[in-house]
């Protein structure tokens, strides 16, 4: 599978390389930015560079999936990833996961990659359902995929662990036919 570069009004949505652990690094490392992703703060650049070596390898697995490095395009700045994980081609669903540098908050970067993002996979790997799971807490990415059509299901208990304690999430979910590219804030371009 070709790895796309998606490009919003904004932002590059690109593969991760290796020279993007520093910054990788400043955001994982951030305990209030990593608050509600579901693992543990990075500590130190070697944690940083064993997700980014996740994050580049993903679309290699047995299961594959993908995670763009969102870049702000007049900058060149890495402010977060975005991507997709436990592809299932046969039931054709996936999991989406995401997460944004503190100082990119509030700003609709988020909503705008994964605008792009949904707009592609849905056009390009035969999903029916993309699934996203959130911790209850998490006001701002609850209120994200509720714009762009996401649907709660129900709330998974202690679903999730990390910071040695369970925690629930909420289970959302967005259909093929529920999806329309218009309703999203901006289409993605596959660049040449």
């Amino acid at each position: 599978m070709e790895f796309p570069k998606l490009i919003t009004d904004r932002l590059l949505l690109r593969p991760f390389v290796a020279s993007d652990a520093a910054e990788l690094f400043a955001i994982h490392s951030d305990e209030e930015a990593m608050r509600w992703f579901g693992s543990n703060p990075a500590l130190c650049l070697e944690d940083a560079e064993k997700i980014l070596q996740a994050f580049m390898t993903a679309p290699q697995q047995a299961i594959p999936g993908m995670r763009w490095a969102i870049v702000r395009q007049h900058d060149q700045r890495l402010l977060g990833s975005c991507g997709f994980f436990k592809w299932d081609r046969g039931w054709r669903n996936c999991q989406i996961g995401y997460e944004l540098g503190r100082d990119a908050w509030q700003q609709g970067y988020m909503r705008e990659a994964l605008s792009a993002m949904l707009a592609w996979m849905f056009a390009n790997l035969g999903l029916n359902r993309i699934e996203a799971r959130v911790h209850p807490h998490n006001a701002a990415s609850l209120k994200v995929l509720d714009k762009l059509g996401f649907v709660i299901e129900g709330q998974q208990r202690e679903a999730g662990y990390w910071n040695n304690q369970y925690h629930p999430l909420v289970l959302l979910s967005l259909l093929a036919a529920e999806f329309s590219q218009s309703a999203t804030e901006t289409a993605a371009l596959p660049q040449a």
